[in-house]
């Protein structure tokens, strides 16, 4: 039994070596098409590669998908979180939990898990090939399965494993026309936001550890840390907003408003109470040098200058439409999205091969026998964090456990 896994990603060597583990007897090999192996491994998490995230519970694990959510459930029925832990530590690379609940290699270091794989994959015996682009894959009369290869002789295989990774555009699936699937349109997801016309983002390097962003008009919304930059706003409140919302905000072509709530923990009624009690108990400060609320000092200045608050103003002075401004400012504070940019370059996609093509059990396509998905190739995707990865490793293993017995 010849098994070819095409893709040499986080998923790919997963699911080749999950193959080989499982079905010794057969011959896996595993396809690359440029000549790097596991780049985005390489730069994932600030080149420290988070692994997985510390949830270990499925039903809390799969909040943090998207898209994907009945599949993964399958899937990580099989190969959890501490799964994912147990493996690599029991291979020599221990792994660590960070207070947000990421977890990264001891050495801080993606080189230690791209290692690993390649040596545990060695060690079985996987044929890896790198420069090997597959421009088509074909079925066969006999069940079998061709694929033809750039510059390369073409090559025959039993069991296919697509684990390609995701597409910016539609026609990265091109290749996989003569397997007539449903593909979902890729769009982005875990992006920041631009703020080219706004002057907040002249306070780069300012964050706090807790807001509420939303897209007026729609019923997104999410809460976290929000980081300002020299471009625009990031951080874990715009992240998992950009991804709940990556094709509604795809539509609106990223040039939306979004409102920002600094206080998401005060409703406004409680923090009218709370303004009007600091001009009595506050009333001889200079406004500029009494930040109430534990907001960055930088940031409180520049909401004064937004909220045309002069400088030298004392608490007791604050004009009624003063404090209408400064609660409305805090609350619903409003800028313009105009375009989006790359989380730490790792693209992640939203859509790819359709779920309804896909048997949840296996990974195993319900049109084509034989033939396997793993990874964001999928319409799956998650929130940073791990969970990509824990994605990657939980398909990639059920795909290459199951492929011998299709």
């Amino acid at each position: 039994m010849k098994i070819i896994v095409i893709g040499g990603g986080a998923a790919g060597f997963f699911a080749a070596i999950s193959a080989a583990q499982h079905h010794p007897q057969s011959q896996v090999i595993l396809l690359e098409k440029s000549s790097k192996l596991l780049a985005k491994v390489k730069i994932s998490g600030g080149g420290r590669c988070n692994v997985t995230h510390a949830c270990f519970d499925r039903k809390t694990l799969l909040t943090n998908y998207p898209r994907g959510q009945k599949i993964l459930r399958q899937a990580l029925a099989q190969w959890m979180p501490q799964d994912t832990v147990q493996w690599f530590e029991k291979r020599g690379v221990p792994i660590k939990t960070e207070q947000d609940g990421r977890m990264f290699p001891t050495s801080d270091d993606s080189q230690s898990i791209i290692d690993c794989l390649i040596k545990t994959a060695r060690q079985l015996n996987i044929e890896i090939l790198t420069q090997h682009e597959v421009t088509s894959l074909n079925k066969l009369a006999n069940g079998a399965f061709s694929l033809e290869i750039k510059h390369k002789d073409t090559q025959t295989a039993d069991q296919v494993i697509i684990t390609t990774g995701g597409s910016p555009k539609l026609r990265g699936f091109d290749w996989l026309a003569p397997m007539d699937l449903g593909i979902v349109p890729p769009v982005p997801s875990l992006f920041t936001f631009n703020l080219p016309r706004e002057n907040i983002t002249q306070l780069p390097g300012i964050a706090v550890p807790k807001v509420q962003v939303k897209i007026p008009g729609t019923k997104l919304q999410e809460e976290g840390s929000l980081l300002v930059t020299h471009w625009g706003i990031s951080a874990f409140a715009v992240l998992r907003l950009s991804a709940w919302g990556a094709r509604i905000l795809h539509d609106l072509d990223y040039k939306n408003p979004v409102i920002v709530n600094w206080l998401p923990d005060i409703n406004e009624e409680t923090l009218r109470n709370q303004v009007i009690d600091y001009q009595q108990t506050l009333k001889n400060r200079q406004i500029p040098n009494r930040n109430p609320f534990a907001l960055p000092n930088r940031l409180w200045e520049f909401f004064l200058r937004r909220w045309q608050i002069p400088a030298q103003k004392k608490w007791s002075e604050l004009s009624k439409k003063e404090r209408n401004r400064m609660i409305n400012g805090l609350t619903n504070d409003t800028y313009q999205i105009e375009g989006k940019t790359t989380f730490k370059d790792e693209f992640v996609t939203c859509g790819g091969i359709s779920l309804d093509e896909i048997d949840a059990k296996t990974m195993a396509s319900k049109k084509h026998p034989g033939l396997y998905f793993a990874g964001e190739v999928l319409d799956i995707d998650g929130l940073t964090g791990g969970f990509n990865f824990q994605a990657a490793w939980a398909t990639g293993y059920v795909a290459g456990k199951l492929a011998y017995s299709a």
